[in-house]
């Protein structure tokens, strides 16, 4: 009597807050229920089935262990779970569930809590979560990492797998009459655990007309499925079939604009027997959508100067020239960021017929201004080695060149190495270089370990960095069979890692080719780093003697 005075105490004292009262057994079937409120419309006093099967798929499993264990432990349970409401198939609604064990006269355990519709409080919450998340994203390094971004923060709270397609401009390439070409790949994909990987796309995918009608009206479009799967028409083919095999039950189109121009398309489905996405959630996915156009504006705006920057660099990288008895070969790799575009440069010029100056640099910096001024650099040395001539020495054009480089811009740093090679009565080639502050040219003989090209003394210092500094020539033979390489620092230096055990690792690697006997392309492909430690740019230039054509 006193439990149930107690009770009926504590009920009218909920009842002046929009709360439902009830009391649970451990099995989760209520016995009471005093209020009204959100609990009247989420179970029955005395039905057979326990509440629990109310609750959503998602969070069935984590709220049963949750459960469990405060009936162990006889401990209080306070938290959010999304239950059914109003008998709806896929109608849920956020709920707040605060509960305490009781123990009754005979020592069973039974709870005695309420319920609060929480609806709108989590929603605001989950928003402010996921803006927060989205505002914290920085540029990407190519929209491709931006679109897995914002799919991780999707999946899996508010859906099951989201698919984000990159519209191709209609006008470039025109719209066809079945859809909207599209690009997209698996690394702008999320998936929940259990479903099917998306299948691969041909250059010819388009998206639906559904879809079409959401790209071009920028507005969100919810699609709920009936209990067989989506329709076979308004959606792409590629679509249905991998909806269908993931059982989903509903899509939200979400338009993703910059500037005024639908850029991406969000799909986001719910699959597995999840209920579809509703208005509200179609509102908050809107939200977190339209938060991505700032880090999209910049990545794309990172990728057009990318582009000018590679486009002017590739510009001053010309093919290197053809010498009889010499086989030259050139490749350059820029950083992997849509940020960096730095200022490598390698560049070959013919002098005579048995003459050919060489030289390889980098500008500090990486943007278009690094781009900008290794174009001025690269030029002003090759107009310098052409009219020095095969006998100049490469240590006064370097001079030559820092002092006019200074008097132009002074670009904060540059270093180099210029190297004249000529032909030798006797056959193969002499060589001489001066190296400012670069990487040592590697040479590769053709029938003993390979070395290092510098002196006794460390390399001169890099241009524009002091004035009237008198600068050193080496010298070396280049005899038939041998190869020579000169490089930039990206294909030996890597952050965390010490510069004098990369260069031996790449003498050791260019031995190990050597012996292969492989063409000259090859040898310089395979000296190359393996691509997740590649850094920074990369730009090599390679010859190897051979005999003279008669």
């Amino acid at each position: 009597m006193n439990q149930e005075r107690l009770l009926r105490r504590y009920q009218a004292l909920m009842g002046a807050v929009p709360q439902s009262v009830w009391v649970m057994s451990p099995g989760g079937v209520v016995t009471v229920l005093s209020g009204g409120g959100i609990a009247e419309k989420l179970w029955t006093p005395g039905a057979d089935t326990s509440w629990m099967d109310a609750v959503h798929p998602k969070d069935r499993d984590w709220f049963q262990r949750a459960w469990r264990r405060a009936t162990r432990q006889r401990s209080p349970l306070d938290t959010i779970v999304r239950v059914r409401v109003d008998g709806a198939v896929d109608r849920f609604r956020h709920v707040k569930i605060i509960a305490a064990p009781v123990v009754d006269e005979d020592g069973e355990v039974e709870f005695v809590g309420t319920a609060t519709d929480a609806e709108e409080h989590w929603r605001g919450r989950m928003r402010e979560k996921l803006l927060a998340r989205m505002a914290a994203v920085p540029a990407a390094r190519d929209l491709s990492e931006a679109f897995l971004t914002t799919a991780a923060a999707v999946v899996p709270e508010l859906a099951d797998a989201v698919a984000i397609f990159r519209v191709v401009d209609g006008v470039e390439a025109g719209v066809r009459p079945s859809g909207v070409p599209a690009a997209a790949s698996q690394e702008r994909v999320g998936l929940a655990p259990g479903l099917p990987s998306l299948p691969p796309l041909d250059a010819d995918f388009v998206l639906g007309p559904v879809a079409q009608r959401a790209i071009e009206s920028q507005e969100a479009r919810l699609l709920v499925f009936p209990p067989d799967g989506p329709p076979g028409d308004g959606l792409s083919d590629v679509s249905v079939r991998w909806l269908r095999e993931a059982g989903a039950t509903g899509v939200a189109l979400v338009p993703v604009v910059v500037d005024g121009r639908t850029v991406a398309l969000a799909t986001i489905a719910t699959c597995r027997g999840n209920p579809p996405p509703d208005e509200a959630d179609l509102s908050l996915l809107r939200d977190v959508f339209q938060q991505m156009s700032g880090p999209l504006r910049r990545t794309m705006e990172l990728q057009s100067i990318r582009g000018k920057a590679l486009a002017l660099q590739q510009s001053f990288l010309a093919a290197p020239p053809s010498i009889d008895g010499l086989t030259i070969t050139a490749l350059y790799h820029p950083a992997d960021s849509a940020a960096e575009v730095g200022g490598d440069w390698y560049d070959a010029v013919r002098l005579s017929d048995d003459a050919l100056a060489l030289s390889i640099g980098d500008i500090a910096g990486h943007d278009l201004d690094a781009a900008m001024a290794m174009g001025r650099v690269n030029s002003i040395l090759r107009g310098l080695a052409y009219d020095s001539g095969p006998a100049a020495s490469p240590a006064v054009t370097l001079s030559r060149l820092d002092r006019i480089v200074q008097a132009l811009d002074s670009p904060s740093m540059v270093t180099a190495v210029h190297a004249v090679l000529r032909r030798q009565t006797h056959g193969g080639w002499h060589i001489a270089l001066s190296n400012a502050g670069h990487p040592p040219p590697l040479l590769i003989p053709a029938d003993a370990p390979s070395r290092y090209l510098h002196g006794l003394t460390a390399p001169d210092p890099p241009l524009c960095v002091t004035d009237d500094l008198a600068r050193t020539t080496l010298h070396a033979d280049l005899r038939e069979g041998d190869t020579l390489v000169f490089y930039t620092d990206g294909l030996v230096e890597t952050p965390d890692t010490d510069i004098g055990d990369n260069l031996l690792r790449l003498r050791t690697r260019s031995d190990a080719l050597a012996r292969r006997d492989l063409p000259l392309h090859s040898v310089i492909r395979g000296l190359l780093p393996p691509l997740h430690h590649r850094r920074d740019d990369i730009a090599i230039i390679a010859l190897q003697a051979g005999p003279a054509d008669s």
